[in-house]
């Protein structure tokens, strides 16, 4: 019984192991550029991390992009309300300050807004 049991255990884990994302994922090269490639096959380029010290092939190489809703504008304005014990992210550039929820972003992960007339995204 007990092997049957180990047999299907090690059997569950290579389907898992084999259907991760993590075997279509990559680090490649181009000259002196250095990419990791997601699961859906667009490269990122990761060189200037590579040049601060970073290991790219310790990075996780994500789902791809588009593969959740981002936060809007309209979704993080909201009225002020009581304040409670909320943890943000905050930016600031010379004439203004925002802060962004982190309970809102860790549903999205990304927030695109502005500061100013300057296109930003925020990421959790």
């Amino acid at each position: 019984m007990k092997r049957a049991l180990f047999l299907i255990g090690t059997f569950i884990m290579l389907i898992y192991l084999f259907q991760s994302g993590a075997a279509n994922a990559y680090v490649t090269t181009a000259g002196d550029q250095i990419y990791i490639v997601d699961q859906t096959g667009e490269k990122w380029n990761v060189t200037q991390a590579k040049a601060i010290g970073f290991d790219p092939h310790r990075f996780q190489h994500g789902i791809g992009r588009n593969a959740f809703t981002t936060l809007k504008d309209s979704n993080l304005k909201n009225k002020p309300s009581f304040l409670r014990d909320y943890r943000i992210i905050g930016i600031a550039n010379e004439s203004e300050a925002q802060a962004y929820s982190v309970l809102k972003l860790s549903g999205h992960e990304i927030a695109n807004t502005t500061l100013g007339s300057q296109p930003i995204a925020v990421g959790y």
